[in-house]
């Protein structure tokens, strides 16, 4: 550790990449942190195929929202429901108390489940270009105080119950959401297929199907059908100052492919980045020049729009790093090669 108390992380830009969407359309570099560094000239390849497509990688933000979920006890189900009653009719004021708390807070929905006598409340927020950790939170907090006011029979079991989820892998982030959620996806010509990741959509059709859905289901993935997404985010995440346990929950996601007459259709869908523009660790010296270069620090932009780039760009990435390794993954040894050849001479070239 040096004398300032930071790690130093070996960083790298690569790309650029080619990316078209509402939030994105443009060819923009990445900072990738790892201390693997053949995950440098992987995103690399993935990122050449993508400006050899017109239009690139197709960026499609589906959700945007943060949770909180609180534990309240009740005596017994029956009064647990007719909280839930209480809670549906007075949703408006709900509302309130969470704009009362944080100009870019906004409730968007509730979802509810009961246990036995324990109420969970799920609670998704609108929480503008912050990842929003902080900000459901202190929401979560007032909205306890005023729903224990009303005195529906119910008492304080916990701030957070777990039914969020935050940094752990479960299915209720996939099914409802969390976070910002990107689908990315592209259409490559067969003979770039074969010229530049030296393969074909076939073989990458069968490997998607064989590895990542038959192999994930094998060893009980949770909504997870991928095969590296942890390594591209995490490598992103350190470089822009993300919460980087965030990845747990990111990382589940699922690879699509098919061979059509034109080409391979290659997508990544990730339903739960959890990122911000703003917060912990964005101001420090190598964040703020990392997220200034990525163009995710402009300060007219509308509230979330920041932010939004942010996770389509770190999608996109996703992307050309999980379509360059399955690329490699057909053809027998080529993936160990690649490891031993960049390692030995200290890592590859964008």
């Amino acid at each position: 550790m040096s004398a300032e108390g930071i790690t130093p992380i070996p960083t790298r830009w690569v790309g650029p990449i080619r990316i078209s969407g509402d939030s994105v359309n443009e060819e923009v570099e990445v900072p990738l942190a790892t201390y693997e560094s053949p995950l440098w000239p992987s995103v690399g390849r993935g990122a050449k195929v993508s400006r050899l497509v017109e239009g690139g990688i197709r960026a499609t933000v589906v959700g945007e929202k943060m949770t909180r979920s609180v534990l309240l006890i009740a005596p017994d189900a029956q009064t647990a429901m007719q909280a839930v009653r209480t809670l549906r009719e007075r949703g408006d004021e709900l509302a309130e108390v969470v704009s009362g708390t944080s100009r870019h807070a906004r409730l968007l929905e509730t979802h509810e489940e009961i246990v036995g006598n324990l109420l969970f409340l799920r609670f998704a927020l609108e929480t503008g270009d912050a990842s929003g950790h902080n900000m459901v939170t202190r929401a979560a907090d007032a909205l306890l105080q005023t729903v224990l006011s009303w005195d529906l029979g119910l008492e304080y079991g916990s701030v957070s119950g777990n039914y969020c989820s935050d940094k752990k892998a479960t299915a209720v982030n996939g099914v409802l959401g969390r976070g910002r959620s990107v689908v990315c996806d592209l259409l490559i010509p067969h003979e770039i297929v074969e010229s530049t990741l030296r393969t074909s959509a076939s073989a990458i059709v069968d490997l998607v199907v064989r590895k990542n859905f038959v192999g994930s289901t094998i060893a009980g993935a949770l909504r997870s059908a991928n095969a590296h997404y942890a390594n591209m985010l995490l490598a992103f995440y350190l470089a822009t100052g993300q919460d980087a346990a965030n990845i747990v929950e990111g990382s589940q996601g699922i690879t699509y492919a098919e061979e059509r007459p034109e080409g391979l259709y290659f997508s990544c869908t990730l339903p739960h980045l959890i990122v911000g523009t703003v917060g912990n660790g964005k101001d420090l010296g190598h964040t703020a020049e990392a997220l200034e270069r990525l163009g995710c620090a402009d300060p007219s932009a509308e509230p979330g729009a920041n932010s939004r780039r942010l996770a389509v760009l770190i999608a996109a990435s996703v992307l050309c790093g999980e379509l360059s390794l399955l690329a490699a993954q057909t053809n027998p040894g080529e993936l160990m090669a690649a490891h031993v050849a960049m390692e030995r001479r200290g890592g590859g070239t964008k």
